[in-house]
């Protein structure tokens, strides 16, 4: 058999959330809900961002890791003070706080937040 009859070798398929070059995922981001000094459960945020200026898209990229630190330390701040395990949490708040937490963090608006999913897992006693 000849080199160029062999089988081609097959480049495996890129796994991507979305189409769209302007979106960037965010790893999901957890806080503990706590009640009466005890756990009572875990808030999960999952999130995105839109960044449709390829320029403003290569700065979020970079500064990734300052934008997940203010993401954590609000939703921290939110958990501790607004949600409750026995009430789903308010998702219009949720993505507002994020949203001036990004464009805070960033010094300009351009990024915008996608929240995917607000989930609250209880712990059973």
């Amino acid at each position: 058999m000849r080199a160029e009859d062999a089988p081609k070798a097959q480049k495996a398929p890129e796994h991507k959330t979305t189409q769209s070059v302007s979106y960037i995922m965010l790893d999901p981001i957890y806080t503990t809900i706590v009640v009466d000094n005890r756990v009572a459960g875990m808030l999960m945020v999952g999130a995105g961002l839109d960044v449709p200026n390829a320029e403003m898209r290569g700065e979020v990229s970079r500064s990734l890791p300052v934008l997940r630190d203010a993401y954590i330390r609000n939703l921290m701040t939110f958990t501790a003070n607004v949600v409750r395990a026995d009430a789903q949490p308010d998702v219009d708040m949720i993505a507002d706080r994020l949203q001036a937490v990004t464009d805070r963090a960033l010094k300009k608006k351009g990024a915008k937040i996608l929240l995917a999913q607000v989930a609250i897992r209880v712990t059973t006693k």
